[in-house]
Parts: structure tokens; sequence; C-alpha cells
């Protein structure tokens, strides 16, 4: 009996070093990814440092309105850097909300007066629907022509998003290509959006029209996504019709602008470049570049819509990657 409880006594005592030499090699195996880690953060602080400690270089960030300005380098543990954009001339890019490869010189010859007449139900329904959305906003904005196109211009982005996100979606599901319809869709929620950037330095959104944006930018996006899913064609043709509408507005700003009821400023600069204007261009031109691409995105979504209509998926005929 003395010796079955000395026995397991023993065993203890011999598996005692085995204990005692392994705990070492456990505190080392630990150790090694905390000394790594500490590295890590050690480098880390280190960029922050270089940043912080006034270390410059020539590399410029993003301002507020897009364009790039002078500031401290930045160090990164990922390696990621952005690129110096030069133009033609080897100046320096000034912009990084866009790059020179993304502009383009408008096609102001564009017929401004093509209108797709409603046939079926749903082009009156889409008809409709548009004229409806106008009566408040005339009520609202009035002849506030720059204010009007500034705010209009938030929610004008959203459907060529919206088509683009599930496009983009269905051919994930379906594991098929678009046509080049998802490039195009987007292509063209940034042209409206460079036009909201544009018209932002023209005319500055006080704290309730922000509050405006909001609220209908929320609802407008919900209820084109849901229409969208339901039927393509119908939200395709709803577009149509807000574009012939925006090409209306942009046609009485410019009434305004010749009338001398609105002062006809030197176009901001993110215009000039954007659209490749003359150095000494006016709000006039602008408005008149504005008013061709909505032009071309009312062919666009009419073209789409027709596409639907016929039977036909997006995807069977080449998008209009490009039309500007």
């Amino acid at each position: 009996m003395s010796s079955l409880m000395a026995s397991p006594a023993m065993a203890m005592r011999k598996l005692g070093p085995c204990f005692i030499s392994s705990t070492p090699a456990i505190g080392s195996a630990i150790s090694m990814p905390l000394l790594m880690l500490q590295s890590r953060n050690a480098s880390t602080k280190t960029s922050a440092s270089t940043i912080e400690g006034g270390n410059e270089s020539d590399e410029k960030l993003p301002a507020a309105d897009g364009s790039r300005k002078d500031n401290k380098g930045i160090a990164s543990y990922w390696g990621v850097s952005t690129p110096k954009i030069k133009n033609a001339d080897g100046t320096e890019w000034k912009w990084s909300c866009f790059k020179p490869g993304d502009t383009y010189s408008s096609n102001l010859s564009i017929d401004l007066k093509k209108h797709h007449v409603p046939i079926t139900w749903g082009d009156k329904l889409a008809l409709w629907t548009v004229k409806s959305l106008r009566l408040p906003t005339d009520i609202f904005f009035k002849k506030r022509y720059g204010c009007r196109a500034m705010m209009l211009e938030t929610v004008a982005a959203v459907p060529g998003m919206v088509g683009g996100l599930l496009l983009h979606c269905k051919s994930l599901r379906r594991f098929e290509q678009s046509g080049g319809w998802i490039r195009a869709l987007l292509e063209e929620a940034e042209n409206e959006r460079m036009h909201l950037m544009t018209f932002m330095e023209v005319s500055q959104p006080k704290w309730y029209e922000r509050a405006l944006v909001f609220a209908v930018q929320g609802l407008f996006f919900n209820a084109y996504f849901i229409a969208y899913l339901a039927s393509p064609k119908l939200a395709h043709r709803m577009v149509g019709y807000l574009e012939e509408e925006a090409i209306y507005s942009y046609t009485q700003f410019l009434k305004e602008l010749d009338q001398g009821n609105i002062e006809n400023a030197p176009a901001p600069a993110i215009a000039i470049d954007y659209w490749r204007l003359s150095p000494n261009a006016t709000l006039r031109d602008v408005v008149m570049v504005v008013r061709a691409d909505e032009a071309h995105h009312r062919d666009v979504n009419h073209f789409a819509s027709d596409i639907h209509a016929q039977g036909h998926q997006l995807r069977e005929l080449p998008a209009p990657v490009g039309y500007h």
C-alpha cells in the first residue's frame, strides 16, 4: 500500500523537471508574438510621430473642396501611397476627386427637345410621378435656380447608384456579365455628383436645406430602390422624364442669366477643369454643359427603358459607357 502511495509522488518528482523546463518554452512562444506586436505598434507610433514631428514631404492631401493641398507626409505600415498626378504640360494636378482622364468636353449640339411620348400605363405613371414632384419644388425654390440646382443634384445622383448597385448584385447572383451597364449607371451617378460639387461653389445650403436633403434623399433612395426591383423599365422611364424636367429647369436658369436677374459670375475652378472649359468661362458656360449632361442622361435612361419594354435584358446590348 505504501509503495502504491509512493509511486505517484515519485512519478511527480520525475515529471517535475519536465513541467518546470517547459514553462520557459511556453513563455517564449507567447512572448514572440507580443514582441512582434509591440514592434508593429512602435512602427505605427513612429509613423504618427513623423506626421506630428513636422517632417514634410511633397505629398498633397485632399482639401474640403476636392483639391489637393500641401500637408505633412503620411507614413503607413500598409505601404499605400497616393501617386502624384501631372497635367499634360507637366504641372501638378490639383484635384483629388477626379483625374485628368475623367475630364471631357461636353457635346452641346445634342437635341434638347427630344421627348418620349407616354404610351403605356407605366409611361404615364412615370410622367405623372415626375410632374407631381416638380410642383413642390417650384413652390419651395421659385426662381432661386442656383440653390435649386444644388439641391436637386443631391437627388439626381441617386438613380444611377441604385441601378448600378442592383445590377451589380444581379450579376453576382446569376454569374453573368452586365454588358457594361453597371459602369454606365455608376458613371451617370458620378457625373451628377460632380454637378453638385460645382454648384456648391455657387450657392451654399442653409441648415434647413441640408435637413431637407437628408429627408428627401432618404425617402427617394428607398422608393427608387423598390421601384427598380419591381420594374426596371418603369424606373428608367421615370429617370428619363426627370432628366427632361432638369433640361427645362436649366433652360430657365439660362434665361435668368441672360436677363441679368442672376449674376453671370466666373465659372468655378472645378468646373473649368472637369469640363475642359476656357479659363475665362462663366456660370452660363457651366449651366450649358450641365444641361447637355442631363440631355445625355435622358437618352440613356429612355434607351434602357425601351430595352426592357421590348422584352430584352440590359446586358444583351452594349451600354453607352462614356456617352457625354
